[in-house]
């Protein structure tokens, strides 16, 4: 087993905030901040801050969606240190429906704060295979495209339009299910008065 240090110098955490770890390499992180909270906290709050730091002094327009999930999957890991149960959420299907997912997605932790600005995620379950969350959009989630994940939607509140390209716009509402294509440009657009509410799942290609 890795000392505390070894683990610190080896990257593995700098890899964790960038989402590039393994299933095998999440398990080593949470098994370390088990061992050593304040230190990894540390680690990573520090790991991030240098991030943060770097884009802002290289004029980069930091992503919007990034912030969000970064802070969702510190959530995630924390929620599991604390003894929550890991479980696997199905996968998305155009067969889908609200109810099946009713034991994540009515938890009482899965909700979003009032004041949340812009993107709000809270993350349900995470292997290599399938990445599923809950989403809250304000307004909008801005273009992105994805080369070797699949984005799987089903609406749980409000309304919102996604926009892909050669594929046209879908206006999609509570209950409606829809997954893009690979290396195609997409973005979402709130149609709604209320935060749209999304299940999204990313799935390995």
């Amino acid at each position: 087993m890795k000392d505390l240090q070894e683990f610190i110098t080896s990257g593995i955490l700098e890899q964790y905030v960038l989402g590039d770890t393994s299933d095998e390499e999440d398990a080593e992180v949470l098994m370390m901040a088990g061992k050593f909270p304040e230190e990894i906290a540390g680690e990573i709050l520090g790991i991030s801050t240098a991030l943060e730091y770097y884009a802002l002094e290289n004029a980069i327009e930091p992503d919007p969606v990034i912030g969000p999930f970064l802070l969702a999957k510190i959530d995630y890991m924390d929620r599991l240190m604390a003894g929550e149960l890991f479980s696997v959420v199905p996968p998305l299907s155009e067969f889908s429906l609200i109810e099946d997912y009713a034991e994540w997605i009515n938890r009482e932790d899965m909700v979003a704060p009032e004041d949340f600005e812009g993107i709000f995620a809270k993350i349900l379950s995470h292997t290599d295979a399938l990445t599923a969350a809950l989403v809250w959009l304000r307004e909008m989630a801005p273009q992105e495209v994805h080369d070797d994940q699949y984005e799987r939607f089903l609406i749980l509140e409000g309304s919102c339009d996604i926009a892909i390209e050669d594929h046209g716009t879908h206006s999609l509402k509570r209950g409606d299910y829809l997954q893009i294509p690979l290396h195609k440009n997409h973005h979402v657009t709130v149609t709604s008065i209320f935060p749209c509410k999304i299940l999204l799942q990313r799935v390995a290609a």
